[in-house]
């Protein structure tokens, strides 16, 4: 199991993942982290791995159009993730369809939940992102912190140490 943990408040994305590698039967504390920067997006990867350094290390795109991020998102960035998980050797083929992996991607104070299918989705907030709703003076990377302690706490395939990482906040009005 993987954690990454994400929090929007509409200009900056904050994303922190744990370390911990597992396949099922044995888990390490890996020293590439599961979150990073990517010029103006941040990524947190689930899945693979092998699916996190292509993204990390392959994928090439510019900047959104700021007029229709979603429309960005849903074509020209998916595009380029297409091509970089089928030239890197990752995506399959299942029952007809182009398979991937699944990850988050923060940009311009938005926050998209990739799936496997390739799809965007928005994230909403869970468990203990919603247990600290409420609490308005914790900074974003505090709370995505607390969050990433409660499933290290709860499960046991999720390890510090964290990876907090912060992309840079969105001009009023884009």
């Amino acid at each position: 199991m993987t954690c990454i943990v994400a929090v929007t408040d509409g200009q900056q994305v904050t994303m922190g993942g744990d370390s911990a590698g597992s396949n099922g039967w044995t888990m390490q504390v890996r020293s590439d982290t599961k979150v990073f920067i990517l010029g103006p997006y941040v990524l947190g990867f689930t899945s693979s791995f092998r699916m996190g350094q292509l993204l990390r290390y392959s994928l090439t795109i510019g900047a959104p159009d700021t007029w229709d991020v979603d429309r960005f998102m849903a074509t020209t960035f998916i595009d380029a993730v297409r091509s970089t998980l089928k030239e890197g050797g990752f995506a399959t083929t299942k029952d007809g369809g182009e398979v991937g992996g699944t990850f988050l991607v923060g940009v311009a104070g938005r926050l998209y939940e990739i799936g496997s299918d390739y799809q965007i989705g928005y994230m909403v907030a869970l468990g203990a992102l919603h247990a600290m709703s409420a609490v308005t003076d914790l900074a974003p990377a505090e709370r995505v912190t607390r969050a990433l302690d409660a499933a290290a706490d709860l499960t046991a395939t999720v390890r510090g140490p964290y990876s907090v990482v912060q992309g840079e906040p969105t001009a009023t009005g884009a």
